[in-house]
């Protein structure tokens, strides 16, 4: 079975004063119809990855990669007119803070029925509808009353679940969420990660799930990329996470608090030069 989305040699490169700096080193990966987390530190390229996926890195940026392919069409292949069909209709991405995502002087229900018509090819009534029934998908009371409000009316955790359905209401084959609930408190993170969940299960998407929080990755992805200045340097199923080999991730694992074994002191992450060491394989 072709996989859903295949990453191979993946480079995204920006001009410094300095020289070339390499965010994203050589990264390469599949996915299947299946939830795949990506974790590392702040500056580990988790985000750049994701960004350059649906070509949203913008010059002097530059990206590069063999392929992305998506269904068996080449991203990296298709013109900018091409890609805006791509994304909403086919990825989708939701970004990390709503309150910077959504229009702050359109209606909730004016941007839900934006997103629905811009890619498929209805009345208004029938986006509405389609829109409401979202709404209560991503389980929010009183969707009318919410369909008039405007962002700074509602809570960061409402904001959130209207990010989510705004990106679910074209029926994308692929989700790209990039650290959707750091902003939210625990109550509310369990109860917008269960609507992704059942979401994605229900509609056999796949999911990238970007996120600096390794027990929340674990819980709630099948598998994990670990990633380092730019590149992956370790892979390993979800709930063998606490298994992984190497010594980035163990450390990232033991500078953790735990309640099964607490400790006077954690253990501070110190990181080996040969972490970063370039891979093999550079693009020309």
């Amino acid at each position: 079975m072709t996989p859903l989305l295949e990453v191979e040699d993946l480079w995204v490169r920006f001009p410094t004063r300095t020289g070339i700096l390499d965010a994203v080193r050589g990264v390469s990966f599949t996915l299947g119809r299946e939830r795949l987390g990506i974790v590392g530190e702040s500056g580990s390229g988790k985000s750049m990855t994701g960004r350059s996926i649906l070509r949203l890195i913008r010059p002097p940026g530059q990206v590069t990669a063999a392929h992305i392919r998506l269904d068996g069409e080449d991203l990296m292949q298709k013109s900018e007119a091409q890609m805006r069909q791509v994304r909403g209709e086919r990825i989708s991405m939701v970004m990390q803070d709503p309150k910077f995502s959504l229009n702050p002087v359109m209606s909730v229900g004016d941007q839900l029925i934006e997103a629905w018509r811009v890619h498929k090819k209805g009345s208004r009534s029938e986006a509405r509808e389609r829109a409401l029934g979202m709404l209560e998908a991503v389980s929010i009371r009183d969707p009318e009353r919410v369909m008039r409000a405007h962002p700074h009316e509602l809570s960061g955790g409402m904001g959130q679940r209207i990010m989510i359905a705004m990106m679910l209401i074209p029926d994308p084959e692929l989700l790209i969420a990039d650290e959707p609930t750091s902003a939210l408190d625990v109550s509310v993170q369990a109860q917008v990660l269960q609507i992704m969940d059942r979401l994605v299960q229900d509609r056999g998407m796949g999911l990238i799930f970007i996120s600096h929080d390794l027990n929340l990755v674990a819980d709630f992805c099948d598998r994990v990329l670990i990633m380092y200045a730019g590149r992956v340097v370790e892979t390993c199923e979800a709930d063998k996470l606490h298994e992984a080999k190497h010594p980035y991730t163990r450390g990232l694992l033991n500078s953790l608090p735990r309640l099964d074994a607490p400790q006077k002191r954690l253990e501070v992450l110190r990181r080996d030069p040969s972490w970063a060491e370039t891979p093999s394989v550079r693009p020309s």
